[in-house]
């Protein structure tokens, strides 16, 4: 189970910013899991969603937990610094090993995230991380839009998806191929026009889609859908995996190679 969360409500889409209390440095902002039979009520940071009317606070504290401390301060100062300054590299890897904490501690131990462990990260956690892709790229990056996508617009097909978000790349052949971009330098740190929506952040699938597809369909990321919308998809019911077993009985031109992808 996971031994770290975050305190927040749903939120206004405006710009995220981090206020430390009265009583608290900025420092204490923790993810962390940390050895502790009781809550420290006096520690504290608060995070405010701020308009041109209204400023909402949300508060975000240490939990009780009996694992030991990682070695390394887990905050989302860093990712949201990260954002702010358009390093969407270091964005991502940084949202990559805020999932391992929240996972818990067999994750933080193994290095990776089971898919079978997305279920212990919260829906307030993952609606945080989720709000400052989003509010950092112009509603461009993020689960919640990379759900979307995922959805409306490829019928919940990986292979489809893939393309969509821009992780596969088209080949330059006389059929129509595609194949999956090397990681890191073949994907796009930047946000420009010709970025694919929703390219970022990234999802390892080395060990196939279940993660990520857990990460999509975690309560965090629900979306109404109306019946009707979203692209047309013939064959491939079942998604990326399958679609990738049977493309051999694809026509040459809509043939997909299958290759390692490890970001």
């Amino acid at each position: 189970m996971a031994t770290s969360s975050l305190r927040s409500l749903k939120f206004h889409p405006s710009l995220l910013e981090f206020h430390p209390s009265d009583t608290t440095p900025p420092s204490s902002l923790f993810l962390k899991p940390t050895i502790s039979t009781s809550i420290n009520t006096d520690t504290s940071l608060s995070l405010s969603i701020s308009s041109p009317t209204t400023t909402t606070a949300y508060s975000i504290s240490p939990t009780t937990s009996t694992t030991p401390s990682t070695s390394k301060t887990d905050s989302l100062e860093l990712l949201q610094q990260h954002l702010s300054n358009q390093n969407f590299r270091e964005a991502d890897e940084e949202t990559r090993r805020l999932l391992i904490v929240l996972a818990g501690e067999a994750a933080q131990t193994r290095g990776y995230v089971f898919f079978s462990e997305v279920q212990f990260i919260s829906e307030e956690d993952l609606k945080v991380i989720d709000e400052l892709w989003k509010n950092h790229s112009n509603n461009k990056f993020g689960y919640s839009v990379q759900k979307r996508i995922w959805q409306l617009k490829a019928n919940k097909d990986f292979t489809k998806f893939f393309i969509k978000v821009g992780w596969m790349k088209k080949l330059d052949t006389e059929v129509e191929q595609y194949n999956y971009r090397a990681f890191p330098n073949e994907f796009i740190w930047d946000l420009n026009e010709g970025t694919p929506e929703g390219h970022l952040p990234l999802t390892n699938a080395l060990r196939g889609t279940q993660l990520l597809k857990n990460i999509l369909n975690h309560p965090a990321f629900e979306v109404d859908i109306e019946e009707g919308e979203g692209d047309k998809v013939e064959g491939n019911e079942n998604g990326g995996l399958k679609g990738l077993r049977d493309s051999s009985k694809l026509p040459l031109s809509k043939r997909v190679l299958k290759t390692d992808y490890s970001f």
